[in-house]
């Protein structure tokens, strides 16, 4: 035999040199979940090792994991039922605590890097990502208009990167056109370009409490049947001022990250959602699986496929991992 590619593994140095892929910790974004208050860390029961932090807990977090090599963080609220309405307006209140709270990480930790998400799901006493009128139809244009008020806001308090989750169409137009119309050009958007109405995102619902009250999300959210599909949004997107496009979910969505990275330049990233994480760490506290191997495993997978980011639950241990 001409060819035996055995020769190419037959020792860690050689294997090393010949690797295609590599995993390091610039790879990762670290979602977060903030609470209002202090002293207060509540754990999410379907995402273990995952808990809600109020700012004093978090900025520790956010210590912590910098000093692992993880800087990008993705913070999410977690809004009382009291701050809820049919439109959002908490969302954009300079008084409201998500906001006044990104203002003081920003100030503790300039060089972190800080993303939020645009969305009215955490805000909304209905539970969907945009307006919801009387007969349960989700007002894609009236909605639009609150988004670019959220996305404003937030970047009034110095952070980094929008991440409009929400599918409308056209909020990157909106959004960008609202943050160049406030002086605001430096704020990046990175889009939720294909995020599917997937049955994995059912902790992160548990850590938010931010499920429908009603119906579901397919009328903006994509087919999971659906991959070409992701191409017109990707274009879209990017024709409208994304900065970065996303892929959500990612593990079972390996070839939509792959066929968006060969389609365009622009930065690629996938969500490794809840109930990935969930799932994983629910085999792994059984002993079906090994913990560390397949955290590592999963990632790389993600990134071969085509991601140039990460988000991940898994962020500051796999970031442990890493080190060790």
């Amino acid at each position: 035999m001409l060819q035996r590619p055995r020769r190419n593994r037959k020792s860690a140095a050689i294997r090393a040199m010949v690797e295609e892929t590599t995993l390091t910790v610039n790879d990762f974004i670290f979602p977060l979940f903030l609470l209002e208050g202090n002293k207060k860390s509540i754990p999410v029961e379907s995402m273990p090792d995952i808990n809600r932090l109020t700012l004093d807990n978090m900025l520790k977090e956010i210590e912590e994991c910098l000093n692992l090599g993880v800087k990008v963080f993705d913070i999410f609220p977690v809004v009382d039922e009291k701050y809820k309405d049919k439109t959002g307006t908490a969302s954009y209140d300079e008084n409201f605590f998500y906001l006044k709270a990104l203002t003081e990480i920003k100030k503790k930790f300039p060089e972190a890097c800080i993303m939020t998400d645009v969305a009215l799901d955490p805000y909304s006493v209905d539970g969907h990502d945009g307006i919801v009128d009387e007969n349960g139809v989700i007002l894609n244009d009236e909605t639009l208009e609150v988004l670019a008020q959220m996305a404003v806001a937030q970047a009034e308090t110095g952070i980094d990167i929008i991440g409009p989750s929400d599918m409308m169409d056209g909020r990157v137009a909106e959004i960008r056109e609202a943050l160049d119309e406030s002086g605001f050009t430096d704020t990046s958007i990175m889009s939720y370009t294909a995020k599917y109405a997937s049955a994995f995102y059912g902790p992160f619902r548990d850590a938010l409490d931010s499920a429908p009250k009603s119906g579901d999300k397919k009328t903006y959210q994509m087919n999971p049947a659906n991959k070409r599909e992701a191409l017109i949004e990707a274009e879209q997107d990017e024709l409208e001022g994304a900065d970065m496009l996303m892929i959500k979910p990612a593990m079972t969505y390996l070839d939509v990250i792959h066929v968006i990275r060969e389609k365009t330049e622009l930065p690629v990233t996938a969500y490794n959602v809840s109930g990935e994480y969930a799932m994983i760490k629910a085999a792994a506290q059984k002993g079906w699986l090994d913990n560390d191997k397949v955290i590592l495993e999963t990632l790389l997978s993600i990134k071969r496929a085509g991601a140039d980011a990460i988000l991940t639950y898994f962020a500051k241990e796999a970031a442990q991992l890493l080190k060790n």
